[in-house]
């Protein structure tokens, strides 16, 4: 109720944005500017940190410099440092220490990847997020990742967006349904800032509070200001251009499709062991309960550290070794154990409680594997796969599409990512396969199903079947009724009263209009005081202030107008004529046909 009470004081985000008040449009638009700005600066922020910390951390410390993709250039100078295996063991168990110390002491929230925990926060907390959240992430993850874990930069930055959209709807004192927007607004900046790709960003951030091919269409124009906005700060600092470069890739073969359906069958049980791997190696470390939480995440940073005393290529981001996948220029070994490993130091990394984003390994595991494919076909089928490469940019889509039930804005971020935009044919194809065959499971637990099921649209659906429904449509639920002429005597009026079951009754003129309307509980004053009922008639006791509905009403509006005195019957009159009565309409009939309704629309889903 008092979201509803603030909902009718304040002019709500969506509202504006339908209207044609330019100030209002403007002020809103002032907010998603400040959204993507605060989130490009985070993003610029948080690659600086990840820059330094793997040059102090991986460079001097162990000697390990994993190769950069295309886009991204070191800042600075590689150190002489000899590589030292054995470093790689212990970085990853350091880093664990001080991030599980860092989250576990000042916001237990901000473990695991970040996308999860903003999902949550739109549909289950009015989209609010601690201020002190983004900090600690941003500074947790930059630890987790440069000291050799596992993981993606998008769960952090995400929340640095989404923390400052919160807060500014906080302070503003906004509804939580524009709260949601404006977190979600910074989910998508920070997203397509990070990765160099706008327009996924936005699409992103719409797509992945569902598991059903939904959109929350409310967020598209927000986060779409705000990811442009982030976007143009990164790549003032940083270059512009996108994250990989590929070879210009084409499609030009319609017997390639073959391949990719190939493809995409081999990445449908990778994503379900990524899954299962994931929340398995979660839900063991959530059983360690003698253990206490700080110390979690550096256990799976020394599990970490095993798999890349032996395949340090699973370590870190892993973005280099992609490129050489898109490039054509990994073995098909260092694939195969690029892809294995992945999995398990991804799980180990961030289902230990450690700090780091899910999307950035998605993609090198399927790219990697796409490779793979793309190799074994350009060995058996030369005049048909041409580019092994190309399978690569259409594994990394396919790959994510499968683990997060987002393939339209999957499909844009890798075109955007590695400016190849000739593979969207057989990329719409891979990631529909993919995400057909993986509904049952998701990296991202905290979707729901749909909108109908999620808390931030309570009420919504009531409200829209409601407005599908009009009183033309319960006609033979209306009842007739007596109309009682406004000069009745009380005394005569007693005599019907004892003969009729009506609770509500009409008054009419001389002319049969009708002027007013009582309840039988407005006649107890009068029954109990018979030494004025011979005065009364029944004009005295009606209400002129009446409260109406007509044919063309919907079910909404009349239930309103049933809760505004807390009546139980309407008049209903004609939509040309409020002084022509054409029954009386009862709540109980209102809400019997409303439940018949949903039981119907119900039905009609399930067949």
């Amino acid at each position: 109720m008092a979201e509803a009470l603030n909902h009718g004081q304040k002019a709500s985000m969506t509202d504006s944005l339908r209207s044609i008040n330019l100030v209002d449009a403007g002020k809103w638009a002032l907010y998603f500017f400040a959204i993507g700005v605060i989130a490009g600066l985070g993003s610029i922020v948080f690659h600086y940190l990840c820059q330094l910390g793997s040059h102090y951390f991986l460079d001097y410390m162990a000697g390990y410099r994993p190769p950069p993709p295309a886009g991204e250039h070191h800042l600075l100078e590689p150190t002489t440092t000899p590589f030292s295996r054995w470093m790689l063991v212990l970085l990853p168990m350091l880093g664990g220490i001080v991030s599980g110390w860092l989250v576990y002491t000042f916001a237990p929230e901000a473990e695991g990847h970040g996308t999860d925990a903003a999902i949550k926060a739109y549909h289950h907390a009015g989209g609010f997020i601690r201020g002190r959240v983004p900090i600690i992430k941003t500074l947790a993850s930059s630890i987790t990742l440069t000291t050799g874990g596992s993981g993606g930069r998008e769960g952090p930055i995400a929340q640095i967006g989404a923390g400052f959209g919160s807060f500014l709807a906080t302070k503003l004192k906004l509804t939580d349904r524009d709260r949601r927007i404006m977190m979600a607004a910074g989910v998508g900046a920070g997203v397509g800032s990070i990765f160099r790709a706008p327009l996924a960003g936005a699409l992103f951030a719409a797509e992945v509070l569902y598991r059903d091919p939904e959109l929350e269409s409310d967020v598209l124009i927000p986060a779409g200001i705000s990811s442009v906005v982030a976007y143009c700060l990164f790549c003032l600092v940083f270059g512009w251009g996108s994250l990989f470069d590929s070879p210009p890739f084409e499609f030009r073969n319609p017997l390639e499709l073959g391949p990719y359906l190939v493809l995409a069958l081999v990445l449908l049980p990778v994503s379900w062991l990524y899954v299962k791997s994931f929340y398995g190696t979660m839900g063991i470390f959530a059983r360690l309960a003698a253990i206490p939480n700080h110390l979690k995440p550096a256990i799976g940073g020394l599990l970490t550290g095993l798999i890349g005393f032996f395949w340090p290529h699973t370590l870190a981001f892993g973005y280099g070794y992609l490129q050489q996948a898109i490039n054509n220029e990994a073995t098909i070994g260092l694939l195969l154990t690029l892809v294995l490993g992945k999995i398990f130091t991804t799980s180990f990394t961030i289902g230990s409680g450690g700090s780091g984003g899910v999307f950035g390994p998605s993609i090198v595991i399927g790219g990697a594997l796409g490779a793979v494919v793309g190799k074994l076909f350009h060995q058996a089928l030369p005049q048909v796969v041409g580019h092994p490469g190309a399978f690569a940019v259409v594994g990394m889509a396919g790959f994510f599409a499968a683990v997060s039930n987002t393939p339209i804005s999957t499909i844009i971020f890798v075109s955007e990512m590695t400016d190849s935009y000739h593979l969207l044919l057989p990329s719409l194809l891979v990631c529909w396969v993919t995400y057909m065959g993986a509904r049952r499971w998701t990296i991202f637990e905290c979707q729901v199903q749909s909108k109908v099921v999620s808390p931030a649209h309570a009420g919504d659906f009531f409200v829209d079947i409601l407005q599908t429904i009009h009183v033309k449509d319960l006609m033979p639920q209306v009842k007739k009724v007596d109309l009682i002429p406004q000069d009745m005597p009380f005394q005569e009026f007693k005599k019907y009263l004892s003969a009729s079951t009506q609770h509500y009754f009409p008054v009419m003129d001389a002319n049969g209009k009708l002027i007013g309307i009582f309840s039988i509980n407005d006649v107890r004053g009068v029954l109990f005081s018979r030494e004025i009922e011979h005065l009364v008639v029944m004009k005295d006791i009606a209400t002129t202030d009446m409260i109406y509905t007509t044919p063309g009403d919907d079910l909404n509006t009349v239930l309103q107008k049933f809760t505004i005195k807390n009546i139980d019957s309407l008049p209903v009159v004609r939509e040309d004529d409020p002084g022509h009565l054409i029954g009386m309409l009862n709540r109980r009939e209102v809400i019997a046909y409303y439940n018949k309704r949903l039981e119907e629309l119900k039905n009609s889903r399930r067949q």
